[in-house]
């Protein structure tokens, strides 16, 4: 074999085998049609295996998986040491059947999700894995075989052949795209599989392959050789170099067709094949996501640990019990109840008692509790992805919940990081303005000379271009008139955004161009620029061809200096067609002012008071500027670009070096200004995420004023703020000293000494610190750029940062990179005991989305990278309040109610065990029959427990939209805690207590009415388990508030299912047949006809129940928490039912809101309606009187009044019209300067109520005094 020049490697390298050779590539080195060579170096070939398990393998690997959860190993043991006869007092099958059974069901689980694939961008289409595998390795393709085209199957491609691709069919793997049917070798793909977006990409072949063709023999002479990146995950990142001919040519990712794509708009094309199988990347995106465990499940696993230990200080207990009994009492009565043989001593009795009662007790530890818990929230993910009220028709898009363990997360959400553009802006961009040397364009004037509004501006005519877009929009007549006039300028400006742009056009029919960009902003600018007559016509790999003005051009292209994020700009360098060299650049106005030449100076100022202005209005901008460069100085540039370009090694920062040596003394065009909308409903939604104290901080990187903008328009600053502080220092000091004065002002003893956190800094300490949290003297804002940013996260500040951030409403950090959004989140991760969720729509925001506890992506149209990487999607930013205030806090409420029952009633069923070893001398007898014992948690209290969980509301969805401070009990886990648990235990032992000692006291010395003795072990083991079925049957009923049919049916059902159970096991049949596993013959038809034991039952049962009814009353008397303060509030829906005048009336405003109609809003901002406060009927004195009573309504009385409409409510707001007065409302002026007219407005607000509202006012006295029934209360009220 002949191996080429450029591709020798010592075979020591090898010498390990291939396998070893794979493991250490640094880098692919192929050839084409070199079949030898790719056997040589062993790259696999394209066969993909995606599922985890087959035939043979899934029982031992799946076990032995299973086997590494700690509760499954803890029941294994268990089920060794009942196969000792010595300790074992329970039947073996006690522990076996229920760990066989949660085995099963997880084995069903991972199987289910070992066979069922979830394809990205296909939401509903689900494919069984083996058999999907199976079909697609056994694909056709045509493959390119000793001069003439084969039909083969996927599975046998090899790296280095070389393929034939048509229209609408599947890239086979990643291939180097060669030639193609298309123009200049152009290529449309679409990646719906790989990222979800539908848009097609476009791609091409370099001019050297190009040539190629369709030509099988020129095809089959193809001997090029490819060095590249080894295989990796990243999508967007392709390096590498072909060797053709003696000449090497750069290659990138612009050029690579990715396995998971679909040809488009191209009859056929070529490739060589570069990665196979499992390196392509669709193959390596293909692992799982990092797991995320919820703070839920470290409290259950540290609860867990407390009950391992709490069962072993009863197992000592008892042992030692058994000890004393034995020396006491055994020794001396061995006649009567003889040692076993091993039995020497009491010390060896008590030591064997003691692994008995380990068993006994072995359901203290739930073995049930991990798979209820997977149960359960797989169950409420369903519901999210179920939710028609978020569902997005015109994207056809729902929620999904990408992932299963974080549902009860969504419910105690404190801190939420927002991506501004695609997030809370619709990321759809419309050149709204711009600025050319120095002369603003954009603003529309009437005849008069003054600004006209908006609805009497008149579209400017662009009929002069037969090749102008129709949709295209713009009012100002002015830059017509200079385009038409020939202004130097206003050309050049456009025919650089026509030229600098990575934009790819295509031209079906003669002259309906459509372009296909990679993102908004640059399918606006160029739309634009072709609007006003340059018009971007097509483009090659070496040219650019431009209309201009009718005529055509064309422009060599030289090079493309690309956009990062780093950079934050791109240049492109063209030949003219007067042979002239002309760089072209935009970008971000930080970095374009520091790359100006010093003439600029004065424009540069104009220029960015203009962009100051364009800020106001929330529009988005960029900077244009040029250098015309010499023809020497670019040559020598040429050549130091050319070899940065063509490495391998820290090519990135190479190159960055390089394009920042020409990159400078730039001449300033001027600015564009790009509108963004903001998405339906995102003001109102901040409104309501802030009821609920959820803070919400902006992390963009739009620069400062449009951030601001932004903010007001959404809510999350308001006029009424007491101050924004915004801090812009570029060093430690003064960073350090912005940050101090800003505490000072909103709390200044937090500047003392005395501070905790303070006092915590100076101690210097290692272990993770909570930053507690602190109240401002009232209501303020905080503006941070990333240099300041940059400083403040270094570890002396990050603290001070953190504490002024968090007591601020709002925070906006602008001007950021992706690597400090992530940054800023796992600050506050690391200090505050908090939840976090960050949300975000572009690749930008991905470390951000991993960052935080919940990752929430908008699939908009910065690509799906967000949505592909985070916990739960959906299309629009108002959705969050939905998947917050109903699936996120009716997760968490049934998670905590479902954790407290199952630990309470496990508590119940074991610890009656310990009371009786106080009457057996210790000698592990059970209480209850062995099928009690194994059916308890497996038959008789699953369903009502699950049911709890899966269907259980104890507000319905429409007044969790309408009381948002219902969603603080999760924040502040008051719902189930440590100390919950420890109540669950208190109250497990008080009723275990009752359970035993109700029944012993019952039947002792007792007699049935027949006169036989009913004071036997079967008959008290009959009434116990009873007693326990009924009471842990009443207090799943009293924690249940939301009935439905299959609540009645899970409950008593089960209830039932007992009773039915019980007849069964203990009839004569079985016990006549089986004796030694059916022992309990005609106990249930004996016992349970006799009065006095179904007495001892409901006494148990009542004596059980009573500290719980007595909790749920005296609590919110006694111990209130803000969540009891808002439950009367809800009284207004029993008031509805007496037609009551006061009775609110709610518009939604978007799906699944209920926030005040459009036009109802108090103030507006820039594109958005800023929303105000709820209508709140008669004034607020009506609802503080409402307050007084503790009673929420039924929820009969909610569903009606939820479905009465607007039609249904129109004489109670007919009655009330007069009563209710709006508050003054303005709009917020576009520019930020003028802010009397808002405090006038605040000022005025605050005057004396109207007449017709001061009859009201007497409601107010109603808060002083007590209750007095509800008919009573509707009379004063009225």
């Amino acid at each position: 074999m002949v191996v080429p020049n450029c591709l020798r490697i010592s075979e020591a390298r090898f010498t390990g085998g291939q396998a070893e050779a794979q493991d250490s590539e640094n880098e692919r080195l192929l050839q084409a049609n070199n079949r030898k060579l790719t056997t040589f170096f062993g790259y696999p070939d394209n066969t993909i295996k995606t599922s985890k398990y087959n035939a043979l393998s899934f029982l031992p690997m799946n076990l032995f998986e299973q086997f590494q959860r700690l509760a499954n190993a803890y029941f294994l043991i268990l089920v060794f040491l009942q196969l000792i006869p010595q300790i074992s007092s329970l039947a073996s099958y006690t522990t076996v059947i229920p760990l066989m059974v949660v085995l099963s069901i997880t084995a069903v689980k991972d199987a289910i999700d070992d066979m069922v694939e979830f394809l990205p961008g296909l939401p509903s289409l689900y494919l069984k894995r083996h058999q999907s595998d199976n079909q697609v390795n056994n694909r056709p393709v045509l493959l390119l075989v000793n001069g003439r085209m084969e039909e083969d199957k996927w599975m046998n491609v090899q790296v280095g052949d070389i393929i034939k691709l048509q229209n609408n069919q599947p890239v086979t793997a990643d291939i180097l795209l060669l030639s193609s049917s298309e123009p200049y070798s152009l290529a449309y793909i679409e990646t719906a599989e790989l990222d979800g977006e539908t848009n097609l990409k476009v791609k091409q072949a370099i001019s050297v392959t190009s040539d190629l063709e369709d030509n099988l023999e020129l095809l089959s002479a193809f001997d090029g050789e490819i060095k590249c990146d080894p295989p990796n995950n990243k999508l967007d990142k392709f390096t590498g170099i072909l060797t053709y001919k003696g000449q090497k040519y750069l290659l990138d990712h612009d050029k690579l067709l990715l396995r998971g794509c679909t040809i488009r708009n191209t009859d056929w094309c070529y490739g060589l094949v570069i990665y196979a199988g499992p390196d392509t990347k669709l193959m390596q995106n293909s692992g799982k996501s990092t797991f995320k465990r919820t703070s839920m499940d470290r409290l259950v696993n540290v609860l867990v640990l407390w009950i391992f230990l709490l069962l072993g200080i009863m197992c000592f207990i008892i042992a030692i019990g058994h000890g004393i009994w034995q020396s006491k009492i055994g020794y001396y009565f061995q006649i009567f109840l003889p040692w076993e043989n091993y039995v020497s001593s009491s010390v060896v009795s008590a030591t064997l008692i003691y692994w008995s009662y380990f068993i006994i007790l072995n359901t203290m530890v739930p073995i049930s509790l991990y798979i209820s818990v997977e149960i359960i929230r797989l169950g409420n993910s369903f519901y999210i992805n179920w939710d028609r009220k978020m569902f997005y028709a015109p994207k056809n898009t729902p929620a999904q919940a990408r992932t299963t363990t974080l549902n009860e997360e969504l419910g105690q959400v404190k801190y939420v990081f927002s991506d501004k553009t695609g997030t809370l802006t619709q990321n759809i961009m419309i050149f709204n303005k711009c600025s050319i040397y120095g002369k603003l364009y954009g603003n529309s004037y009437d005849k008069v000379g003054s600004k006209a509004p908006d609805s009497k501006k008149e579209k400017v005519d662009f009929s002069y271009n037969k090749l102008a877009n129709p949709n295209f929009s713009f009012y100002d007549n002015t830059l017509v008139e200079a385009v038409k006039n020939g202004d130097t300028w206003v050309h050049l400006f456009f025919l650089s955004l026509s030229l600098c742009h990575t934009v790819m056009s295509e031209e079906k029919v003669e002259g309906e161009l459509v372009y296909q960009a990679q993102s908004p902003d640059e399918g606006a600018l160029v739309t634009a620029a072709r609007n006003f007559g340059f018009v971007f016509r097509s483009r090659t790999s070496e040219t650019i061809t431009v209309v201009e003005m009718g005529v055509t051009r064309v422009y060599r292209l030289l090079a493309i200096l690309d956009f990062s994020n780093v950079r934050k700009r791109m240049s492109v360098i063209v030949r003219t067609p007067e042979d002239r060299l002309m760089l072209f650049c935009k970008g971000a106005d930080t970095i374009i002012c520091e790359l100006l030449h010093s003439s600029c100076a004065d424009l540069n100022n104009v220029t960015m008071g203009h962009l100051d202005h364009f800020a106001t209005e929330g529009l988005r901008t960029l900077m244009v500027a040029y250098r015309e460069l010499d023809a020497a100085f670019y040559q020598t540039w040429s050549h130091r670009h050319s070899s940065a370009y063509l490495s391998l090694e820290d090519r990135e920062n190479k190159l960055s070096v390089v394009y920042e040596e020409i990159e400078k003394d730039l001449m300033l065009l001027g600015a564009t200004a790009i509108e963004d909308k903001l998405q339906d409903a995102v003001p109102e939604t901040i409104i309501t995420l802030n009821k609920a104290k959820i803070k919400i901080w902006v992390l963009t990187g739009d620069k400062q004023e449009t951030a601001v903008n932004i903010a007001y328009s959404c809510n999350i600053f308001e006029d009424e703020m007491d101050g924004v502080f915004v801090v812009q220092g570029k060093n430690y000091e003064t960073v350090c000293q912005e940050l101090r004065t800003a505490r000072a002002k909103m709390k200044p003893e937090s500047l003392l000494e005395s501070d905790p956190t303070n006092i915590h800094l100076s101690t210097k300490p290692k272990m993770p610190f909570i930053v507690p949290d602190e109240v401002a003297s009232g209501n303020y804002g905080l503006v941070i750029n990333g240099d300041s940013l940059a400083c403040a996260l270094e570890e002396n500040l990050e603290l001070e940062l953190l504490q002024t951030a968090c007591m601020c409403k709002g925070v906006i950090c602008c001007r950021m990179t992706p690597l400090q959004k992530a940054q800023v989140v796992e600050l506050v991760k690391r200090y505050k005991k908090v939840v976090t969720l960050a949300i975000g729509d572009g690749a930008n925001d991905v470390s951000m989305i991993k960052a935080a506890h919940i990752g929430v992506g908008i699939s908009g149209l910065e690509g799906m990278q967000a949505m592909l990487n985070s916990d739960f999607s959906f299309s629009q930013f108002h959705y969050l309040q939905r998947l917050l205030f109903v699936h996120g806090r009716w997760s968490y409420n049934r998670m905590c109610k479902f954790l407290s029952y199952f630990f309470y009633k496990n508590f119940a069923f074991t610890l009656v065990h310990f009371w009786y070893a106080f009457y057996n001398g210790f000698s592990a007898q059970t209480v209850y029959d062995s099928w009690f014992i194994t059916c308890y948690n497996l038959i008789y209290t699953s369903l009502p427990v699950l049911g709890l969980s899966l269907f259980d509301q104890d507000v319905d969805e429409t007044w969790s939209l309408c009381f948002p401070e219902l969603y603080e009990a999760g924040q502040h886990d008051l719902f189930f805690n440590k100390k919950k648990f420890v109540n669950c235990l208190m109250h497990g032992i008080y009723s275990s207590f009752v359970l035993f000692f109700v029944p012993m006291g019952t039947i002792h010395n007792s007699e049935r009415s027949d006169g036989k003795d009913i004071s036997d072990f079967q008959t008290f083991s009959l009434i116990v388990q009873t007693s326990l079925m009924c009471v842990v049957t009443m207090q799943i009923a009293l924690k249940t508030t939301y009935w439905t049919v299959m609540s009645h049916l899970f409950i008593w059902g089960s209830l039932g299912f007992y009773f039915c159970m019980l007849f069964l096991l203990y009839s004569d049949g079985l016990c006549l047949m089986f004796p030694n596993i059916f022992q309990f013959l005609g106990v249930a038809r004996n016992s349970l006809n006799e009065t006095q034991l179904w007495l001892s039952i409901i006494l148990s049962t009542v004596l059980c129940i009573i500290p719980a009814i007595g909790y749920i009353f005296l609590k919110p008397l006694f111990y209130p928490v803000n969540v009891d303060k808002q439950e009367p509030g809800l009284q207004i829906a029993a008031l509805s039912e007496a037609g009551s005048p006061q009775a609110p009336y709610f518009e939604p405003s978007a799906p699944g809101s209920l926030l005040p109609a459009p036009g109802t809003s108090r103030r507006g901002g820039p594109r958005a309606q800023k929303a105000g406060p709820r209508p709140q009927p008669g004034g607020s004195a009506l609802w503080e009187a409402l307050r007084v009573t503790q009673a929420a309504p039924s929820r009969r009385e909610q569903r009606r009044w939820a479905s009465a409409g607007p039609a249904g409510r129109t004489n109670a707001r007919s009655r009330g019209a007069a009563a209710r007065q709006p508050r003054p409302h303005h709009r917020r002026h576009a520019h930020r300067g003028d802010r009397a007219l808002p405090r006038r407005l605040e000022s005025r607000g605050r005057r004396r109520a109207p007449a017709s509202t001061r009859p009201l006012e007497s409601a107010r006295r109603l808060r002083r005094r007590r209750p007095r029934g509800r008919s009573r209360l509707r009379r004063e009220v009225r």
